[in-house]
């Protein structure tokens, strides 16, 4: 029996606890004078009541009703109205003395009950808010009185040392009416049963047996006792003794033969019933118990202690089950189930009554149907297991496992191939195979630390560690996948075991077999079980919820729950579960929403179609997932808001629905929207429409002009003319190239001098004498002006008449639904349609009024189907026009249809090339950073942000032709027949320049800038290109040339650090010189840090392993002076003796670390740079290289590309 917390909380003192018999809501009075009321599904504080003086002791919530009932030690019993929007006290009850120490509703009556320290009980009636009764008889304070579940009786606990049972059977015959004061009547109603005494010190609380005649009660005595009842008397049971300090609550299970206690000794103890003997002692480390309460209808408690409370379960209710095809396997009551989905048979098979505690469920069952065999698993005694086979035949007795089980101990154990199943021994950290004789065929010490093992595949297993699940292969013994995940409960495979969802206590995984791809899915509150659905979707439960999951992440809630169910099978619109109870059950659900989410992901657009003909899918949460995922034109067809479809219809750029809609809306933004749109399409003709709609006068005038509609410009002027607007007048006359009618404007507005010079610069010089006259000016007296040139300003002549064409646009594709849901969802737009009414319009405008076009001012009202309204009126084209319109407008066909551009460039350049420097020349630099991705490992770009940018710009050349065009982008070849960039560097101009720069700092003996020299190099050479095998050979060297050199110079910089910054680390100092003389240097290179590390050695008076370097350099061949004094050495190291112990072992291979710079031995386990082939303790698996500061050790790289 274990303890399982599910919801805890930090507080004040809590000294009284109350579930609500429906809903997940608990109260808790607390010593500071508060009520708590928490939400324990969610963890969250629902509200709190403040209204008492001091501190609260009793809560209880009326089982049926709203309200919640409180008692303090402020004397005052009040009840609360908890319903969320008006959660406030309704009333107090004033009458006891002295501290009230408990308080409960009646179950049937309108009835509260309270206990005082003022030695009595009061019985209140909550309708008249009265007193009905007074219990008095004890002599000490009253600790709890409570009503008994089913019959009119009241127990009571007292610090007089004594339990009572009081009958109230008389308050149903009649109330008391009784003179306020006057309490002698109230002994009539209730009578002292029983007198049960038996505890030496005062007795803290008493409870009934929910159904049998039993009482239980906890004292200061350390003691809980049982008693028993009948008709006549009674009388002391046993006693449980075991707590070490004063018990202060006890009560029954309400379910199995146990009684729960806590106390003052920090203990929460579980007894039972009929050997009266402790199952289970859960401690707190440093808080005192000072109250237990057991939920009304669910396994659940709740006790509450110094700091805060607790709710708890002692036993988990997930039963454990397995499903074969259409059969459920399945465990309740300790026995194996076997459940038709089909028929609905249910029947017992197996009994596994004797498989551990008779108080702990099974855990796991795993079934085998080539053997029709189960494994059952157990916590009991720290893990046990049973393998035993069910019967063929259903028989009426059912067998009990022991007479042919086999059992043995371990945490874990499932079936992994037909006759082998595997045990995890969570403690010995090992992994046990065996056969269906329980022998030990294989043991195998998992790769990681082992929390549980799950079915992964034949001869295959998941792993679960606190933070990662491994895929590991049994028979080779090695990890074949690993994916990072919070701690998994429960891995549940799909049908043909080519998914698996992981189950986490907040988290769901969904992964492929290989976990090679993964989606995380996180919820707030406890998931509690999953299946999947037969078309690929993951269904699982909550504690409140059944929701969906698919593989990209996307879920959603399906229904809510009442109580949490345990989900075996999902099947069309059935969901096949288990209860709290494990009793299966169905549930109809409707699962239209996911596998429209389904279908939409898949491209199954025929499958999409189908459910939006056949289904009411509708609500705004759908049309958000349709306008997140890139699909309004889907969403279109799901709204019937006007407002929301003409958005969609907007956003998709459907201007038949868009004009539709704005048509019913009939609001200026609306048209304005749509006039913005259309205009981006340029379909001129719904502009106009929608200009027409807002009386944008100004902007009609300009689209007649930019589409060359001289006739409607004309009329334009008109209508300025009829509504007396000068400067519309003045734009259509300049936009017509009507001179003497600007001229008029001008004359109109007053200003004669622009009038005359209009006319003067135009050639009309009748008109202009004829402004000098009007003005009273001769042109003698203007003489002294300035003369003036003959104006230029034309209109544009029309090259194209397109008032009846649309602007050419691209060709697209009719979409799939458009095409599919085009059938009377929407009115077909013709092209050229409306063009005759628009003419019409204006043609009103222009004659004042004749069509109910009322002309006041600047206003125009219209009549409704007149005017405005363009798409009433269908105007029947002549012959004529269709025949010119067919000539003018081809639909499909002509250049229109050709006119899609070619592919770029830049991205022939990325096709063509698997090298990550052709890719960043051409500017896709996404697809670069992949391609070294994949090729080197690399995961940090930053360094090769210059290079990237550097490749770029030498590819692409920009010159402008004029200084009125915008640059041309030329893109640079390195091959005029070879589509691909030139490249800035090549190897052999590294080799020449940098490289011979950086081997002269190291004979220089300028090593920092010897190390910035090869670092740089190293990420020049990753976007360097080759077209031979012989160059990508040589690249290779030089990569490995690089890399020796920049770890020999990067150990002898730490070197000379050690040195400097801790003079007395000789040790450290003397293995950097032999590891920097280790280093596969050029042989002039090699001399200087052999003669390097001869000096150290020398001065760290270590002659023997000097003299041994002193051979080497020998060997080299250097001039004479350095061999006379390398002989010197040998010949001192002979006779000499090391005095400090280093690591270095010059008989045995080993590598450099690139990181720790310490030896790693041949046969050692390494991890590699894939970039550099640099080697690294296993440590540091999945850290940058600090070579390259680009490449992830030990990750999985293809290498660079080899020309063939």
């Amino acid at each position: 029996m274990q303890m399982l917390t599910k919801f805890e909380s930090k507080s004040n003192r809590v000294k009284g606890l109350a579930f609500h018999p429906t809903r997940p809501l608990l109260a808790a009075s607390l010593h500071n004078g508060s009520v708590q009321l928490w939400n324990y599904q969610m963890g969250t504080l629902v509200d709190r009541f403040d209204e008492h003086d001091g501190p609260v002791r009793g809560v209880a919530i009326h089982p049926t009703r709203p309200l919640l009932v409180t008692g303090g030690d402020d004397y005052k019993v009040k009840v609360w109205d908890i319903r969320p929007q008006g959660r406030k006290c309704l009333f107090t009850l004033h009458g006891h003395l002295d501290y009230v120490r408990t308080v409960q509703f009646h179950h049937e009556m309108p009835w509260i009950i309270s206990a005082s320290d003022d030695q009595t009980i009061r019985i209140w009636n909550s309708t008249s808010r009265n007193c009905i009764a007074i219990l008095t008889g004890h002599s000490h304070y009253i600790m709890s009185a409570m009503f008994h579940p089913k019959e009119d009786l009241v127990v009571s606990a007292s610090m007089d040392q004594t339990v009572r049972v009081w009958d109230i059977s008389g308050l149903r015959k009649g109330t008391p009416q009784a003179q306020p004061g006057a309490f002698d009547t109230f002994d009539s109603f209730s009578t002292v049963k029983y007198v049960l005494e038996g505890h030496d010190r005062g007795v803290n609380y008493a409870a009934f047996h929910p159904s049998l005649p039993l009482i239980v009660s906890a004292g200061d005595d350390r003691q809980v006792k049982l008693w028993r009842m009948s008709e006549t008397k009674a009388w002391e049971v046993d006693t449980c003794r075991g707590h070490f300090n004063n018990v202060s609550s006890a009560l029954f299970h309400p379910r199995h033969e146990l009684i729960l206690s806590v106390g003052e000794d920090k203990t929460i103890r579980v007894w039972d019933m009929s050997r009266r003997t402790a199952v289970q002692t859960f401690r707190r480390e440093h808080d005192r118990f000072w109250v237990l309460t057991a939920h009304p209808e669910l396994n659940l408690f709740a006790a509450g202690h110094d700091n805060g409370l607790i709710v708890f379960k002692l036993e988990r209710e997930r039963p454990a089950f397995a499903l074969q095809n259409d059969i459920l396997y399945y465990i309740r009551d300790k026995y194996v189930r076997q459940y038709d989905l089909n028929t609905g048979s249910d029947v017992g098979v197996l009994s596994v009554r004797k498989l551990g505690s008779q108080w702990v469920q099974p855990r796991t069952l795993s079934f085998n149907p080539a053997e029709r065999a189960v494994i059952v698993t157990s916590p009991a005694d720290n893990g046990i297991y049973e393998l035993v086979g069910l019967p063929k035949d259903q028989s009426n007795e059912l067998r009990d496992s022991t007479s042919d089980g086999k059992r043995g101990q371990g945490s874990s154990a499932i079936f992994v191939a037909r006759n082998r199943f595997a045990v995890l021994d969570k403690v010995a950290q090992s992994i046990e195979i065996r056969d269906l004789s329980n022998s030990v065929t294989k043991t195998v010490k998992p790769p990681i630390q082992t929390n549980d093992i799950f079915y992964g595949g034949t001869a295959s297993l998941l792993l679960s560690s606190p933070n990662s699940v491994v895929l590991f292969d049994i028979q080779q013994q090695k990890i074949v996948a690993e994916l990072t995940t919070p701690p998994v409960k429960y891995a549940i495979w799909n049908s043909d075991q080519s998914m698996v969802a992981l189950l986490s206590k907040h988290t769901i995984t969904i992964t492929n077999k290989t976990l090679g791809q993964s989606c995380l899915i996180h919820e707030t509150i406890r998931i509690k079980s999953g299946a999947w659905d037969d078309s690929g979707v993951f269904v699982y439960s909550t504690l409140n919820h059944i929701k969906y999951a698919l593989f990209q992440g996307d879920n959603g809630i399906i229904q809510t729950l009442e109580q949490p169910v345990y989900l075996t099978r999902v099947k069309g619109k059935t969901i096949y579960c288990l209860d709290r109870t494990a009793r299966p059950r169905t549930i109809n659900i409707d699962p239209t929403e996911y596998k429209f989410k389904l279908a939409l992901v898949q491209n199954k657009y025929d499958e999409v179609l189908n459910i939006i003909r056949t289904s009411n899918l509708v609500g705004q949460s759908i049309i958000a997932y349709l306008q997140k995922k890139g699909f309004p034109e889907i969403a279109l067809h799901f709204v019937q808001d006007k407002k929301t479809r003409f958005e969609l219809a907007i956003e998709c750029g459907n201007l038949d629905v868009a004009l539709e809609t704005a048509k019913s809306i009939d609001r200026p933004e609306s048209w304005i929207r749509l006039a913005q749109q259309a205009l981006k399409q340029g379909n001129h003709k719904v502009v106009e429409t929608a200009y027409q709609r807002t009386k944008n006068f100004d902007k009609l005038s300009f689209l007649y002009l930019s589409v060359g509609s001289l006739d409607k410009l004309a009329k334009m002027q008109a209508i300025a003319e009829k509504r007396g607007d000068h400067m519309s007048k003045f734009h259509n006359a300049l936009y017509s190239g009507d001179v003497k009618a600007r001229i008029a404007v001008l004359r109109d507005v007053g200003m004669q001098p622009l009038a005359y010079l209009t006319a003067k610069t135009n050639g009309l010089e009748d008109l202009a004498e004829q402004i000098l006259a009007s003005a009273g000016i001769k042109e003698s007296d203007i003489e002294g002006l300035d003369s003036i040139g003959v104006s230029t300003l034309r209109p544009p002549p029309v090259v194209t008449q397109s008032a009846n064409l649309l602007w050419p646009s691209l060709a697209t594709e009719e979409n799939f639904f458009d095409k599919a849901l085009a059938n009377g969802h929407v009115a077909d737009y013709i092209n050229g349609d409306g063009a005759a009414d628009g003419a019409h319009t204006l043609d009103s405008w222009e004659a004042g009024e004749p069509d109910g076009v009322a002309v006041n001012g600047d206003e125009v009202a219209v009549e409704e189907g007149e005017g405005w309204d363009l798409e009433e009126e269908v105007v029947e084209p002549d012959a004529t026009h269709l025949n010119a319109a067919e000539d003018v407008v081809p639909e499909d066909e002509g250049d229109a249809a050709a006119a899609a551009p070619g592919v770029p460039e830049p991205e022939l350049w990325a096709r063509n090339s698997p090298f990550a420097a052709d890719h960043a020349a051409a500017g896709q630099f996404e697809s670069a950073m992949q391609v070294l991705n994949r090729q080197i490992g690399a995961v940090n770009f930053e360094p090769l942000k210059p290079q990237f940018m550097a490749l770029y710009r030498s590819a692409h050349v920009f010159f402008s032709p004029t200084a009125s065009l915008a640059p041309l982008q030329l893109h640079v070849r390195r091959d005029p027949e070879i589509r691909l960039p030139v490249i800035r560097r090549t190897l052999a101009d590294i080799k020449s320049g940098e490289l011979a720069e950086g081997y002269r700092f190291v004979s220089l003996g300028k090593l920092e800038d010897a190390a910035t020299s090869f670092k740089a190099i190293l990420l020049t050479l990753m976007l360097v290109t080759v077209t031979t095998k012989e160059e990508a050979a040589d690249l290779q060297e030089t990569i490995i040339s690089v890399r020796e050199y920049l770890l020999g110079v990067s150990i002898e910089l730490e070197r000379r650090k050690v040195a400097k910054e801790d003079p007395t680390n000789v040790r450290r100092s003397l293995e950097l010189a032999a590891y920097f003389a280790h280093c596969k240097l050029q042989p002039a290179h090699q001399i200087l840090a052999l003669r390097n590390a001869i000096s150290v050695f020398s001065k760290g008076k270590n002659p023997v392993a000097a003299g041994k370097f002193a051979q080497r350099l020998i060997e080299l061949g250097p001039d004479a002076k350095v061999v006379a004094s390398a002989r010197q050495v040998m010949n001192a190291g002979q006779n000499g003796r090391d005095t400090v112990e280093i690591s270095y072992n010059d008989f045995t291979e080993f590598d450099i670390c690139a990181a720790s710079y310490t030896p790693i031995y041949k046969g050692s386990p390494l991890v590699k740079d894939p970039f550099t082939g640099a080697c690294f303790l296993p440590d540091y698996l999945g850290k940058l290289s600090p070579l390259t500061e680009v490449t992830e050790i030990g990750a999985h790289a293809s290498g660079l590309p080899i020309p063939r």
